[in-house]
């Protein structure tokens, strides 16, 4: 039985994606699962991998994009237990993601109530996943604590957004003009990056600064979230946007590095922290199930609801990719790998 996938032929821009046909369905090994993907997500970490420029990926092209994924068990390899032809599961391959059938280790896969949207639903391993664990896992917050949030109108900034009303947070956010109404919508207050001075605004708009501040842009952009922290505030910095798109130089994106992972935690006051999803599953694989898990209630609660910007076919994967580079997107775009 044939099916599609997306490909990246080479490193390098949108026009790199290809939808190709492959004839066969692929076979589940021993202790894997075969899964027909209902929904995968994209992101500014996809167009990270689509240049080349993610550090996580050893891979060379060609190979199929596509961070996350929520599907349906389709067919079991020998020796797994626990999962049921047909039941809803979602993963985080990483790369992978952007086809209609994949095969996943049966241990990775983590159940989705079944009643929940897929679109919906395959907001919650990535995006929903890093706001969640920065948000409660790397500090204790408490409702009316102030919080600052970079790109807060991206897949992740918006996720901080849901996330930051759902506990209660005072929310300061950094987006382009066009997208205030989105931060408004959850409390947030929204700063131009492109016209304002956000260490200006923090400064006017409270006493102190804030709790903890979120940064995935990097470099010397991490210095200036520093200096909007309280006393006893955290820097959490989740990304190096300014590497991979070539902003920053590679002695700012170093000494970035070093202040964020030795300096300020030497100096009393301030701290700092780099988090990355992927490591920390790889160190603490039970929490990122017992996370996970516990996004998935709050959505089939209807407790959360993620900003789904758009639903397209795998067809449509170089278009999202081409509206994420030029910044257009709300929330997340997901792909529908069985949509016309």
């Amino acid at each position: 039985m044939p099916y599609q996938r997306v490909t990246l032929t080479a490193f390098g821009g949108p026009e790199k994606l290809q939808l190709v046909e492959e004839p066969s369905l692929p076979e589940p090994g021993p202790g894997e699962v075969r899964v027909r993907v209902c929904a995968a997500g994209t992101g500014f970490t996809d167009t990270i991998i689509r240049r080349g420029n993610y550090t996580g990926i050893k891979q060379k092209p060609p190979f199929t994009p596509g961070y996350d994924l929520v599907g349906v068990v389709d067919a079991l390899g020998p020796g797994v237990s626990g999962l049921a032809l047909g039941e809803k599961v979602a993963d985080m391959p990483v790369i992978g993601g952007y086809t209609q059938y994949i095969v996943r280790r049966a241990e990775d896969l983590v159940p989705v109530p079944p009643e929940v949207d897929d679109a919906e639903a395959v907001c919650m391993p990535l995006s929903f996943l890093t706001a969640y664990q920065m948000l409660t896992r790397l500090r204790k917050f408490h409702p009316g604590d102030r919080i600052l949030i970079h790109g807060a109108s991206g897949a992740t900034g918006s996720a901080l957004l849901v996330l930051g009303a759902h506990f209660g947070l005072r929310m300061y956010g950094t987006c382009s003009r066009s997208k205030f109404g989105l931060l408004a919508r959850y409390g947030c207050t929204p700063i131009d990056y492109r016209s304002e001075d956000f260490v200006a605004r923090i400064e006017e708009l409270t006493e102190d600064g804030v709790d903890a501040a979120f940064d995935a842009i990097g470099g010397s952009h991490w210095n200036r979230s520093y200096r909007c922290l309280k006393r006893g505030g955290l820097l959490v910095g989740y990304g190096a946007q300014n590497i991979a798109k070539g902003e920053d130089s590679m002695f700012k994106v170093l000494l970035g590095f070093f202040k964020l992972m030795v300096w300020w935690n030497l100096r009393p006051g301030r701290k700092a922290a780099f988090y990355n999803i992927h490591t920390r599953r790889t160190r603490k694989p039970g929490e990122f199930n017992a996370d996970l898990r516990a996004l998935f209630g709050l959505l089939q609660a209807g407790r959360i609801k993620p900003v789904v910007a758009g639903r397209y076919p795998l067809s449509e994967a170089r278009a999202v990719h081409e509206k994420i580079d030029r910044g257009e997107v709300l929330g997340k775009i997901v792909l529908l790998p069985f949509a016309t």
